[in-house]
């Protein structure tokens, strides 16, 4: 069994057709999005486990669940495809990808900020730089290459 039921990590911003090493929607690398459907489950697996991992760190580096009820509550109302496995990490990040912009304050969700901001879309945006920041040094460490050329 994959890490994922998802098909692909796709989320339909594809920057690595603009000359990208690092997609800046999925994260997963140039030669991962080319080559995807030529992978094995293990190859599926062992980079859904580094996005997963790189996207749970960042979370956690940003937001705490404090509301455990509540943020369940919240989570059941998404609608998510139960088949995925997610982890806490990307039950937080699924929500503020979601319902982000439409949040008064993370606590309404259950969430609490470990910074000084409480909007959702500006902890969402924090997280997602530095997830990029993430990815794109996991491949410069891998290919001991400058994403930036």
């Amino acid at each position: 069994m994959t890490i994922s039921s998802r098909r692909t990590p796709c989320v339909g911003i594809c920057s690595t057709t603009y000359g990208d090493l690092v997609c800046r929607g999925c994260k997963r690398f140039a030669h991962e999005i080319i080559d995807w459907n030529t992978y094995s489950d293990d190859q599926h697996a062992r980079v859904w486990q580094r996005l997963n991992a790189l996207r749970d760190a960042c979370v956690d580096q940003y937001v705490v669940v404090v509301d455990a009820q509540r943020f369940d509550v919240v989570i059941a109302s998404l609608r998510l495809d139960l088949a995925v496995p997610y982890t806490r990490g990307g039950l937080v990040y699924e929500l503020l990808r979601r319902r982000g912009r439409t949040l008064a304050t993370l606590a309404e969700v259950g969430l609490e900020a470990r910074t000084g901001s409480d909007s959702a879309g500006a902890i969402r945006d924090e997280i997602d730089r530095e997830f990029m920041a993430r990815s794109r040094a996991a491949y410069e460490r891998s290919f001991h290459t400058s994403v930036d050329g």
